[in-house]
């Protein structure tokens, strides 16, 4: 079928003005007009050595070898016609041209766009709207063709169109510019978080040297002391052993008393309530005076009851008593074994010295004594693994190691934000603002999946799973020659940003999966198509802002010049 659609066609329009002169022949177009002005005669336009009578112009007949006699006829259709992308004739003067100097015949189509159609479509008997709205082709009516001017109504709808898809443009450079903020914005931070991270390493070594250098001081004060003897010795730590197996013994007798004390809490609470119930239930008009004493008796007791129980000692108390070593109001043992361990290990002559002259002579023992253990004559207490490490010792590795593990995660995190900012986002780092989404398409069987920077992938809607047909690698530029589409969802013709994803899932008995993602203008993120041209080998067409070229306004030119 020969017409391919208003748009396409009108894409082939000729670079002219719109209306040629009337005195011009038929199907002249208005880059050409200057070869038909002369009066009587009319030369070749590619081969000037030939010059024929005007009357021989669209008269049906072929007598130039190009063919610029007849651009009103298909006279001399049999040629080959000259492409969009050759030089026009003016190159051609003086030389022989064996093909169609002319690109076809002129439609002038007043109201609407003036272009050419084949030498071949000329009074064949078909209107060809599309190309030829006014239908000048067709003067001669062939077959009793009529073929009525269409270009006010079809020219009208093309400039709907067109206004259509110039303020679909604007809102798409608007988006864009959006984007380049937002990724403008991200960008900033990425390079203030290297900058911060910089400045927390610099710090994290600082401090490691100074653990590093605390540590290696309180392991050599550890070195030079004495041996340490293993559990709490002396008059203290006997004393302290006696006091607490005692303590344990007056426990366990405490709670035994207080389970006896229970017991009898309960034989006086029976008789209180037989003693109670004969108080309330005698008769005061018998004269036994043994009832009378024994309700007297249970009245004085009752009375002085009432003060003994404010003063007894209340259960939350004994308990309180009761609590293990380590608790909050229990004895914490651990911490009197502790000074009596460090005592232990001070130099006990200390005590009897003036404070500086104590220090001077323990730091000139402390020295001859690693002294003596660095030359092997004395044994090296600490290194023996005879007794456990010393607490001072453990909290200040602890803290270096927790310095290093902090400082290996923030060069990790350093390392990462800087490959992220040199890694290529596109123009103005656009893709940056679009990293982490994803658009889809259903297409039948599958769901296809497009995750910006990420990766491509195919959905079986079967519950088989997900297929990846590749991993964002790099941006590429190529070009597109395919046809213009009524809706506007294509590729067009010319250069597009190509955005590769590679090193997918393997096919079967074949290569890895890649993905090759070609991108166009367009108002909002969406994936038009997905095709398979190579086994494996796949190609997505999708629409995107952050394709579309940012067409600065002159101010904003005049601002950058300035």
């Amino acid at each position: 079928m020969r017409k391919t659609g208003t748009l396409a066609l009108l894409g082939a329009i000729a670079h002219g003005a719109v209306v040629a002169s009337s005195s011009l022949p038929r199907g002249v177009g208005p880059e050409f007009a200057k070869y038909y002005t002369s009066q009587g005669t009319f030369t070749c336009i590619g081969t000037p050595s030939i010059t024929l009578s005007s009357s021989q112009i669209n008269d049906n007949s072929c007598d130039c070898p190009d063919g610029s006699d007849e651009p009103g006829t298909a006279a001399c259709a049999h040629l080959d016609r000259l492409s969009p992308e050759q030089p026009l004739p003016g190159s051609l003067t003086g030389t022989t041209n064996t093909t169609s100097t002319l690109p076809g015949f002129w439609c002038a189509n007043e109201g609407h766009i003036g272009s050419y159609i084949p030498f071949m479509y000329v009074n064949d008997g078909v209107c060809d709207y599309e190309l030829c709205c006014d239908g000048s082709d067709e003067y001669a009516h062939a077959g009793g063709v009529q073929c009525e001017n269409r270009c006010a109504a079809i020219g009208k709808e093309y400039r709907r169109l067109e206004e259509e898809r110039r303020r679909s443009k604007e809102r798409s450079i608007k988006k864009r510019r959006a984007l380049a903020k937002e990724a403008g914005e991200l960008r900033r931070k990425v390079e203030a978080k290297i900058v911060s991270l910089k400045d927390e390493i610099k710090k994290l070594e600082v401090k490691q040297e100074e653990l590093q250098r605390k540590l290696e001081e309180i392991e050599k004060a550890e070195r030079a002391r004495v041996a340490k003897p293993e559990g709490p010795k002396g008059k203290l730590g006997v004393l302290l052993s006696l006091a607490k197996s005692r303590v344990s013994e007056l426990r366990n007798a405490l709670d035994k008393v207080l389970d006896q004390r229970d017991d009898l809490r309960d034989r006086v609470e029976q008789l209180e309530d037989i003693l109670t119930k004969l108080k309330e239930e005698y008769n005061p008009n018998y004269n036994d005076e043994g009832v009378k004493a024994a309700v007297k008796s249970w009245e004085d007791y009752a009375a002085n009851q009432e003060h003994e129980k404010a003063q007894e000692i209340s259960d939350a108390e004994i308990m309180e008593l009761l609590k293990e070593d380590g608790e909050t109001s229990g004895i914490n043992w651990t911490e009197f074994e502790t000074v009596d361990d460090e005592a232990s290990t001070a130099h006990s002559w200390e005590a009897y010295l003036p404070g500086s002259v104590g220090e001077y002579l323990r730091g000139t023992l402390d020295s001859l004594r690693l002294w003596a253990v660095d030359k092997g004559i004395i044994a090296d207490d600490t290194s023996t693994g005879s007794g456990p490490e010393s607490r001072a010792v453990t909290a200040a590795r602890d803290a270096l190691n927790a310095a290093r593990n902090e400082f290996a995660t923030k060069t990790s995190t350093l390392e990462e934000q800087q490959r992220d900012l040199e890694k290529d986002y596109g123009p103005d780092d656009i893709f940056r603002a679009l990293k982490g989404k994803c658009i889809s398409v259903d297409s039948g069987e599958y769901e296809y999946e497009l995750c910006w920077m990420d990766r491509a992938t195919q959905k079986s809607k079967k519950g088989h799973g997900n297929t990846n047909m590749g991993n964002f690698v790099r941006i590429d530029k190529d070009i597109a020659d395919d046809e213009e589409r009524i809706d506007g969802k294509g590729l067009g013709k010319g250069e597009r940003m190509v955005l590769r994803y590679e090193n997918g899932q393997h096919c079967w008995n074949g290569p890895a999966r890649r993905t090759d993602v070609w991108l166009a203008c367009a108002e909002t993120d969406e994936l038009w198509r997905v095709t398979e041209p190579e086994k494996c080998v796949y190609r997505m067409e999708v629409g995107t802002p952050a394709a579309c070229e940012d067409i600065k306004e002159p101010e904003e030119k005049v601002k950058d010049e300035l």
